[in-house]
């Protein structure tokens, strides 16, 4: 038998952050995954803070993954709404939409990445 080998990280120590207005995404690299921590405050809304430096007026990335805390919304621009609450896992397609943080407190989600290439 061969020796399994565990590794752990901490978001507080994560790999990489992005960071802008109202909100950071922290990603962190192990064990073949990436991960990341997306934390956005009240406030925060897609279209305001995001768009101007994507440059798309919507986002249009997928998005899987599950809610740690707060309240999130997303508004595809079909008209079709989505609550997104603690416990939720979620996968939102690349169609065209817009998302926020819903009430006071920050809205953190959990995010699968694409697998880290070694």
């Amino acid at each position: 038998m061969g020796m399994t080998e565990s590794f752990l990280k901490a978001f507080d120590q994560p790999d990489e952050v992005r960071e802008f207005p109202h909100g950071k995404f922290e990603i962190v690299h192990i064990a073949d995954t990436t991960l990341g921590r997306a934390t956005y405050q009240p406030g925060w809304k897609w279209s305001l803070h995001n768009a101007p430096i994507v440059g798309t007026s919507l986002c249009h990335a997928p998005h899987t993954g599950t809610v740690l805390s707060g309240h999130g919304a997303i508004l595809y621009e079909d008209g079709r709404y989505i609550d997104l609450l603690p416990g939720m896992v979620f996968h939102i397609s690349t169609t065209p939409h817009d998302s926020w943080a819903v009430g006071d407190v920050p809205y953190v989600s959990l995010h699968v990445l694409k697998p880290h290439p070694h």
